[in-house]
């Protein structure tokens, strides 16, 4: 299994096959829920399925977030090809109610903001969040992304964020 970034407090890397229940029980929390799309239980399992394909052909894919502590999936995190525009690459991540604000969700976003600036040549990296979603919009804001407006997305009206590579210039990367 790959790390892709670890900390003293978490570590983000590739699911083993043997983790689909910890993948789709994570989704079971409504309140984890209140801001993501819904899907069926059968869909969560191809979407487990698919990330081993996108693990062999990299650098995309979704990722478990563990605490470093006790090795407990607290959440899951993805970089993944832009669907509105192949040429940018979109964020995202979704966090155990219990680990809500501890600044978790503001290490994983800097930890994919770094990653995907050092493993892709990306210009622009894009991350979407429900407009009732405060605390993502702040994450976001602090990992250097700017909301440039909004974008439909099956149905669902959301705020649209970017942060172009050469605001990073200068910024050095730190991958755990």
């Amino acid at each position: 299994m790959s790390v892709i970034y670890s900390s003293p407090t978490i570590v983000i890397k590739q699911f083993a096959k043997s983790e689909e229940s910890l993948f789709c029980d994570f989704f079971n929390d409504p309140e984890v829920m209140r801001y993501l799309p819904a899907f069926s239980i059968s869909d969560y399992k191809a979407l487990f399925a698919k990330v081993f394909d996108d693990y062999e052909h990299g650098p995309f894919g979704r990722w478990g977030v563990f605490d470093a502590t006790t090795g407990f999936c607290i959440g899951n995190c993805l970089l993944r090809v832009f669907e509105e525009d192949s040429s940018a690459y979109e964020i995202g991540y979704s966090i155990a109610r219990a680990y809500w604000g501890k600044g978790i969700g503001s290490e994983i976003a800097a930890a994919l903001v770094a990653y995907t600036f050092s493993h892709t040549e990306t210009g622009d990296l894009t991350a979407l969040t429900h407009p009732d979603n405060i605390g993502s919009q702040r994450v976001l804001e602090k990992a250097g992304f700017v909301r440039t407006g909004n974008i439909v997305r099956r149905g669902a009206d959301l705020y649209f964020f970017v942060l172009k590579r050469g605001k990073m210039e200068g910024k050095k990367f730190e991958m755990g």
